[in-house]
């Protein structure tokens, strides 16, 4: 039988939006990649896989929730500075 391929571990993503993006999505991220591979030496394989799945989740969607907390934020400014209240 042949042994699988480590999953990706989504850790430098989830560092990346912890920092920039969201924090508790990221933390989460963090959180469920930093197993992902103590469960792949373990022969864990079906829950490693599935602690990829969470980490990749936790870390798109504090990603696209960073993002649109951004242009959320953009979109005030530009308008404040539109109308004079800025």
């Amino acid at each position: 039988m042949e042994t699988p391929s480590c999953p990706k571990t989504w850790l430098a993503e989830s560092i990346l939006v912890t920092i920039f993006c969201c924090l508790p999505f990221g933390i989460v991220g963090i959180v469920n990649a930093a197993k992902i591979s103590t469960l792949f030496a373990e022969g864990r394989y079906d829950e490693a896989e599935h602690a990829s799945r969470q980490a990749g989740k936790w870390t798109k969607t504090g990603f696209w929730i960073g993002l649109a907390c951004g242009v959320v934020y953009l979109i005030c400014v530009a308008y404040a500075a539109g109308t004079g209240e800025l």
